[in-house]
């Protein structure tokens, strides 16, 4: 009788355990809707991105949850929850600097921007460090105010959203960032905006819509990009960045807007994005490294450009870029090196392969003579262009320009160029000018269409050896 009895109070025991496990597997699915615990600041290792091996983005939970009731990590963060309206006229700015600053002390927690509502904010600058995996998923629409005449006279007219001093931080979603960038462009100070297709003086100051600043191991995955009124996406000081699957669309004659833009910046991905905007489809900038951009489609727009560098007699340097498996199309430049006369620094170890043109001018272009003004004077310095390759770069060209074009420096030779498989056809009509090489030596490896009987032929006397044309490994940098 009493081992009876002890067997139905194990089994009693038993059953109360089932529930209450099932109760607190069912509380993990809640919204964690305004939890402000204090932690400290993790950083996690700087990785060199790779190209991404799943053809579909990744998925970002939708309702992350902790493993058990007394963890706060994967915690999401509604803007709404905060504050924000998202009707596309209030200033929301406040509700989403609670939500970051909430987010931002939680490991792998995510501030929502949701869908169907549009969130608009001014000149704002998200802060770190902050926990670990932070997400900024916008599924919503979020912008600026419309145009310069309703931006807020106290804010930077410089940038719009500011992303600093993070690590391990994700901007994705399934919505729309939108720069309001019409206004921006018809001010009369923009090229030829003003009265009868003039330019004006005066300020011009145009905001960049988003930069991310002195951060590593950053991902933008997923986000659609529009209208900005400057550039889209500034990189600057950051190492450790992966961009894949973004879609920047910009009409083709708004000024200046690049799509992304990288300066002083390590480790970069750029992969299977479409960007058409009314500027440099990419832009390098000095000292920048390790950078490879793959399954790109730009067009319109300025093209993929290295540089401009050495502006104002000033030290560039720029190394291992690779450009592969790429299409241009209908834009003013195809692959580009781009330098001011008295510029000092190298580009180095530059690749670009399997890259299609469609209807471009200046396919294949490297200017050391880029001026912004009508006359520039003629500098004996310049940026050592070196150790360059073109392979198996193919299609048709715009005839109002040469398909290739190396202006290189008087004094500073560009040297080790290799030219393979390159087939560019006009687009219409018939070249009107045939390749143009100064100072440019290098090799064909195989017969390129149309002919380059210009490349100079093993190595310049003169070989620059000074300093000033060197790139040192100094503090982390080159």
């Amino acid at each position: 009788m009493e081992l009876g009895r002890g067997l139905l109070f194990i089994w009693i025991l038993a059953i109360l355990s089932f529930y209450q496990c099932s109760s607190n597997a069912n509380a993990r699915y809640h919204y964690h809707k305004k939890h402000k615990p204090k932690g400290s600041h993790g950083k996690s290792p700087v990785h060199v991105p790779a190209p991404p091996k799943n053809p579909d983005p990744p998925s970002i939970p939708s309702d992350p949850y902790p493993n058990d009731p007394g963890d706060t990590t994967g915690i999401i963060f509604d803007v709404t929850s905060y504050g924000a309206v998202g009707d596309g006229c209030s200033d929301d700015t406040a509700a989403f600097m609670e939500a970051w600053k909430a987010a931002c002390a939680v490991q792998s927690a995510t501030v929502l921007v949701p869908s169907d509502k549009v969130f608009m904010i001014t000149s704002t600058i998200f802060p770190g460090p902050c926990k670990p995996g932070l997400v900024l998923q916008v599924d919503g629409v979020l912008m600026p105010p419309d145009g310069p005449d309703c931006w807020p006279k106290a804010d930077s007219r410089q940038q719009w959203l500011v992303f600093y001093r993070l690590n391990d931080m994700k901007l994705t979603g399934n919505g729309v960032i939108e720069g309001n960038g019409q206004k921006w462009w018809d001010l009369p100070c923009k090229p030829h905006r003003g009265p009868n297709g003039s330019t004006l003086p005066g300020p011009c100051d145009s905001p960049t819509m988003i930069r991310f600043f002195m951060s590593s191991n950053l991902v933008v995955s997923g986000i659609k990009i529009q209208n900005s009124p400057q550039f889209h996406m500034k990189f600057d000081g950051c190492e450790g960045v992966l961009i894949e699957k973004l879609l920047m669309s910009t009409p083709k004659l708004s000024p200046n807007t690049d799509g992304i833009h990288i300066g002083n910046t390590k480790s970069v991905g750029i992969y299977n994005s479409m960007i058409s905007n009314g500027d440099d489809c990419i832009s390098i900038g000095p000292g920048c490294s390790d950078v490879h951009i793959e399954g790109v489609t730009c067009g319109p727009s300025h093209g993929i450009s290295i540089g401009s560098l050495g502006v104002h007699n000033s030290q560039a340097c720029v190394s291992n870029i690779t450009v592969r498996n790429a299409v241009i199309r209908e834009s003013d430049n195809g692959v580009r090196i781009k330098t001011w006369q008295g510029g000092t620094g190298s580009v180095s170890g530059i690749s670009f392969e399997n890259i299609q043109m469609e209807n471009v001018r200046n396919c294949i272009n490297i200017d050391q003579y880029y001026c912004l003004q009508k006359a520039c004077l003629n500098q004996t310095s310049a940026v050592y262009v070196r150790d360059v390759q073109y392979r198996n770069i193919k299609g048709s060209y715009d005839v109002r320009n040469t398909p290739i074009h190396f202006a290189c420096s008087d004094t500073v030779a560009c040297t080790n160029i290799t030219m393979a498989d390159v087939e560019l056809m006009p687009h219409e009509g018939e070249l009107m000018e045939e390749p143009f090489c100064w100072n440019a030596y290098g090799i064909e490896e195989t017969l390129s269409i149309p002919p380059i009987g210009c490349l100079l032929k093993g190595m310049p006397h003169a070989i620059t050896e000074s300093s000033q044309y060197s790139c040192s490994n100094e503090n982390g940098r080159f």
